[in-house]
C-alpha cells in the first residue's frame, strides 16, 4: 500500500494544485481515465470544503490529503481540523435555520456524494475526514 501525503495552508488558491496532485497519483494508482474527471471534481469539493471551515472558524492548521493506493482501490482522504465538524452544526439546527456557510456545506457533500459511490464523512473532536475511494484496474500482465 502506497500512501502520498498532501498538506496545504487553507487558502482557496492550493485547492487547484490539490486536485491536480490527486488526479497524477489516481492516474498511476490505476484508476479508470473515464473516473479522472470525477476525481478531480470531488477532490477540489472536500478540499474547497475544508479550506472554507477552516476559514469560518478561524483555524490556521493546514487541510491534510491523504491518496492511498491499495491492490483494488484507491482513496482519498481530505481532512480538517474543525472540532465537531461541518456535520455537528448541521445537527444543530432545523428546518431551514442554516446559515449560508453550512448550506454551502451541504451543498459540497452533495455534490461528492453524487460524484462517487464510496464516501464516508466523519467528524469528531480532532476534526472532520471526508473518505473517497474508487476501483483501480488489475495491473496488466505481460505475456
Amino acid at each position: 500500500m502506497a500512501t502520498v501525503e498532501l498538506r496545504f495552508s487553507a487558502l482557496p488558491e492550493h485547492v487547484r494544485t490539490a486536485r491536480l496532485v490527486a488526479a497524477a497519483v489516481a492516474r498511476r494508482a490505476g484508476v479508470d481515465e473515464a473516473v479522472l474527471d470525477e476525481v478531480r471534481l470531488a477532490v477540489g469539493e472536500a478540499c474547497s470544503r475544508a479550506v472554507g471551515l477552516h476559514a469560518s472558524n478561524d483555524i490556521a492548521a493546514p487541510v491534510r490529503v491523504l491518496l492511498i493506493e491499495d491492490e483494488k482501490k484507491f482513496s482519498i482522504e481530505v481532512g480538517d481540523e474543525v472540532p465537531g465538524g461541518a456535520g455537528a452544526h448541521a445537527d444543530e439546527t432545523e428546518g431551514g435555520a442554516e446559515s449560508e456557510p453550512e448550506g454551502e456545506d451541504e451543498m459540497g457533500l452533495a455534490v461528492i456524494s453524487g460524484l462517487v459511490d464510496d464516501v464516508e464523512v466523519t467528524t469528531g473532536e480532532g476534526g472532520g475526514v471526508i473518505r473517497m475511494s474508487w476501483p483501480t484496474a488489475p495491473a496488466a500482465v505481460l505475456p
